[in-house]
């Protein structure tokens, strides 16, 4: 018997509960997926939560990777034994097999193993629409980007340098400065110590930058306004902290600010749209993008996983494994 992680009631790390589950078959345009590795992302956090309520009871979980065990009428992009990812769709990755719509999955070259998809699908692709889709950086410019140690920011933070862009990182801890700094950021602030609008100010000799990146929301919202030069562009694309207070547009209008919210489901709703942001980002990892997976849990022991997460005493990605 196949085992999953099943949510009955929203709340705390400690309502996820691991149980068996029966036997699946796939319907129409489904698969189902025997899975080796399931990428840790604070959606889950908010899925658990009942930040974003689901119809319980629920697995949760949006990242995994695995082999195609079995196929439903209809599905012609991938045969039996494939090797695929995927991220987004229907949640339930936190489970040893689950179905999935095959035409939402992504096969993943031979250069990038398990565990490296696992951590880098959702968050390198969230990076690969940010930079070439919401704000195509350009060589020499200068950009903030939040939380730079987390596993999205290091990513940011190492592909932004190659592409020639100058990065600011705003990191909670010393520790934290040191890895983001290892991984490409030029400029790290920490945010614990010294309040980051200032030090964008000193970095940029008063200028400010076109873009901040901003995926911590509530505690960093306000700030990331200010260190906006005019025309500035703030993408809003997660709220680690909570969700960002409410905005009377008429703040924008000293500098000509523009605010946007994009997020990775529509990047990912079709084939051709998962393929222009997932071809950069292979082509970075095999161009020597490295992925740091600092943390690993068994799946049955997601719970912990969490509260390490919440805790922000994580670094780079988490995976769980099977």
């Amino acid at each position: 018997m196949s085992h999953s992680i099943l949510v009955y009631e929203h709340g705390g790390p400690e309502v996820m509960k691991w149980e068996e589950i029966p036997p699946q078959h796939p319907g129409r345009g489904e698969v189902l997926i025997d899975q080796k590795k399931v990428g840790l992302n604070f959606i889950d956090v908010y899925q658990r939560s009942g930040s974003y309520p689901l119809s319980l009871p629920s697995s949760i979980g949006m990242e995994g990777v695995g082999l195609v065990d079995t196929i439903g009428e209809d599905v012609e992009n991938v045969k039996v034994g494939d090797r695929v990812g995927y991220v987004m769709g229907p949640p339930g990755s936190y489970a040893e097999s689950r179905l999935y719509p095959a035409e939402r999955l992504i096969k993943l070259p031979d250069y990038i193993s398990d565990s490296q998809a696992a951590a880098i699908l959702l968050k390198g692709l969230t990076v690969s629409y940010l930079i070439n889709k919401t704000f195509p950086v350009k060589k020499g410019q200068t950009v903030l980007f939040h939380a730079a140690a987390g596993g999205v920011g290091l990513i940011a933070c190492q592909w932004l340098n190659k592409l020639g862009v100058e990065v600011i990182g705003t990191v909670s801890s010393d520790e934290k400065a040191e890895i983001a700094k290892a991984h490409g950021c030029h400029h790290t602030i920490n945010y614990s110590l010294e309040d980051f609008t200032a030090g964008v100010e000193e970095i940029t000799d008063g200028k400010g930058v076109p873009v901040v990146f901003d995926g911590v929301g509530s505690d960093t919202f306000e700030g990331s306004l200010k260190c906006l030069s005019p025309f500035g562009l703030l993408v809003s694309f997660g709220a680690s902290s909570g969700p960002p207070p409410e905005l009377s547009v008429a703040v924008l209008a000293k500098k000509a600010l523009y605010i946007t919210r994009p997020s990775l489901y529509p990047h990912t709703a079709t084939a051709e749209l998962t393929a222009g942001i997932s071809s950069p980002l292979f082509e970075a990892v095999r161009d020597r993008l490295s992925i740091s997976i600092n943390q690993s849990y068994p799946l049955k022991d997601a719970a912990n996983a969490h509260r390490a997460l919440q805790s922000r005493k994580t670094t780079g990605s988490t995976i769980l494994e099977i």
